[in-house]
């Protein structure tokens, strides 16, 4: 059985057993805390994948900078604009690759979550100790949601920096080249908009973790297949019966919705010269998808809470 978090201890009697000693109370934010520092421990691929995904992409940049000054030269006949999205686009790219990468790290580690310790029966341990089932569940929620996006924004950033440095020391001899360079890449606005999006993508995707962590408490096996079966399930049956394909377009919309509800998004590929102008949180806070969404995490938590309570052991 589970001890509840808000349970104190007795005070105890002192050596002399004259009078009780009073124990501090528990300040209510430290389970959470090491909780949160327990799943870092038990989880390295949290920050070791993103890690290994940029150590690939720089050795792969650092390849590709040895035709680096003969790519800047086709660049400098090009517009101030299609410069700027020239010179950005290897930037982005990587910004878009660690963002998946996090993603797909967030999707497997809270289908591991609550069943791997199942699985390996030290939710009797953790049982024991004066945690409630609701402070490990948030706790593992936070990971993906709180955790991994400033994590993925200072991978992001130390890459990108690293990335300008190999630049600029492969055009070094090449003045007008190095100057574009410095002077087209959006080193302001690149972050602010990168934090933007991992916000944004952290609270759009949260019904997502929070399925993913139900699935966990609830399957005894196979906790991917029972987390996609289901749907895909619902879009085939839907598409037979009524030769529709709504739920299949809700789920496409829960997975990527956030960048037309985040972004000003331009048709036909065109891009905005300063990313800033593309920023639009009065619209990605106001569209009903994105707290109808976060209704479902809270359900989702809830559920995931009751089944860790008295789910037992595989």
């Amino acid at each position: 059985m589970n001890t509840p978090s808000n349970v104190q201890p007795e005070p105890a009697a002192d050596s002399q057993g004259l009078a009780p000693t009073a124990i501090p109370a528990i300040p209510a934010t430290r389970p959470m805390y090491w909780s949160v520092r327990r799943e870092l421990w038990e989880n390295r691929s949290i920050y070791i994948a993103p890690l290994v995904v940029a150590a690939v992409v720089l050795f792969g940049f650092l390849i590709r900078t040895i035709t680096l000054p003969h790519r800047m030269r086709a660049v400098l006949a090009l517009d101030p604009a299609h410069q700027r999205q020239a010179i950005a686009m290897p930037y982005s790219f990587v910004a878009a690759l660690l963002i998946a990468t996090a993603f797909v790290v967030g999707v497997f580690y809270c289908l591991d979550a609550l069943h791997g310790e199942r699985r390996d029966r030290s939710i009797l341990f953790w049982k024991s100790l004066p945690v409630s089932d609701r402070t490990t569940v948030l706790s593992k929620a936070m990971i993906p949601l709180v955790v991994l996006p400033p994590l993925t924004f200072a991978v992001i950033v130390a890459t990108q920096l690293i990335m300008l440095l190999l630049s600029t020391a492969a055009l070094l001899g090449n003045g007008p080249s190095v100057a574009m360079l410095w002077d087209q890449l959006p080193w302001f606005a690149m972050p602010v908009g990168l934090l933007y999006a991992l916000i944004i993508i952290a609270l759009w995707h949260a019904p997502v973790y929070g399925w993913l962590l139900l699935v966990s408490g609830w399957a005894r096996r196979a906790t991917f297949l029972w987390a996609v079966f289901p749907l895909l399930a619902v879009c085939v049956v839907e598409k037979i019966a009524f030769n529709t394909s709504h739920f299949a377009f809700l789920l496409r919309y829960r997975l990527i919705g956030w960048f037309t509800q985040g972004f000003d998004f331009k048709p036909h590929g065109t891009a905005a010269i300063d990313p800033l102008t593309q920023l639009t949180p009065a619209k990605f806070l106001s569209t009903p998808g994105l707290w109808v969404g976060l209704a479902f995490a809270a359900i989702f938590l809830a559920v995931a809470v009751r089944l860790r309570r008295y789910r037992e052991p595989l």
